[in-house]
């Protein structure tokens, strides 16, 4: 990921090696950020056993915006930074993260959705066997915190203080620094070993919403349009773009909003609402992963943003 020069608030149309226009944020040197450091689902991309034309070429060439879904946090005023859930790709996310503030190569809190392999599993890194980090605080709600204090190979990393565990409640925001604060939100998924949180995000200007994972928008207690007035983006789950693509598992078993409902549920919002919608968390055989695919287009015809690795949002 290439570091971006902190120039001042502007917003610059680029062109990405794809060929696809990205509207760019650039941060003032004192105003705090968003930036994408991954947007593919849990297993990644090749994702293990594939041999599908989405993965076969993959394995012997990776491809570097194959990330698992991660966001960052970025205060350059307070030189402060975290990260939003610790994925298999967490090595090369601090790293990334860490080039675009290199005040300091520390990261000051982690805060993860839930225990689904994608993101968590980025913790192990802070371990012995790694970085031997010291007291990284890690914010967690109440079951994925007892799960990590009880369980191994994560309970290693809280009797060696490598993590110092957080707690989270629902709806309880946590006030950072320079006017930043981060809320969970409880959401309904799969929560075979922790509840599942989204969070809001909220800068000294802007608020942003972040929901990888979410069964369906229906089994939600809360309103998703509702909640799409009080922030600026929204980082959505589009785990699939459609039933199609997922041809060999049972999909009653892995429930995700399509994308394709999203787009129908979202399809009366104006314009700036929809600009507010960044997809996010694409499972392997996703064609949103292809910023060309007919599917890609069809997204930003559409009105809605599709997260890519580097993109910028202001807070």
């Amino acid at each position: 990921m290439k570091q971006i020069r902190l120039i001042g608030p502007l917003a610059l149309l680029l062109w990405s090696c794809h060929g696809e226009p990205r509207l760019i944020e650039v941060p003032s040197p004192q105003q705090p950020y968003l930036v994408v450091l991954g947007t593919v689902q849990d297993a990644g991309s090749p994702q293990l056993g594939c041999t599908k034309s989405c993965c076969i070429d993959l394995y012997e060439q990776a491809n570097k915006d194959r990330k698992v879904v991660s966001l960052g946090l970025i205060d350059p005023n307070e030189h402060r930074k975290y990260m939003f859930d610790a994925s298999p790709d967490f090595t090369q996310q601090w790293y990334q993260l860490a080039q675009l503030d290199t005040a300091s190569n520390k990261i000051d809190g982690i805060f993860i959705t839930h225990a689904h392999i994608g993101h968590y599993l980025g913790l192990a890194q802070l371990g012995k066997e790694a970085l031997d980090a010291g007291e990284v605080p890690v914010y967690a709600m109440p079951r994925l915190a007892q799960y990590l204090e009880k369980n191994g190979p994560w309970s290693l990393l809280v009797e060696r203080e490598n993590i110092q565990l957080k707690a989270l409640e629902n709806q309880s925001t946590v006030a950072l620094f320079n006017g930043l604060s981060v809320t969970p939100i409880l959401v309904p998924h799969r929560d075979e070993f922790s509840e599942t949180a989204g969070f809001r995000i909220n800068g000294p200007n802007k608020a942003a919403l972040y929901i990888p994972d979410i069964d369906k928008w229906s089994k939600w207690d809360r309103d998703i349009i509702q909640e799409l007035d009080s922030v600026d983006y929204a980082f959505l789950d589009a785990t699939f773009f459609d039933g199609a693509e997922i041809n060999h598992r049972d999909i009653s078993q892995i429930p995700h909003p399509f994308v394709i409902e999203s787009m129908t549920l979202f399809e009366k919002l104006t314009a700036a609402q929809k600009r507010k919608i960044v997809f996010i968390h694409f499972n392997h055989t996703n064609p949103l992963l292809q910023p060309k695919s007919p599917e890609s287009q069809a997204v930003l015809k559409a009105g809605f943003r599709i997260a890519r690795i580097g993109d910028i949002f202001l807070l």
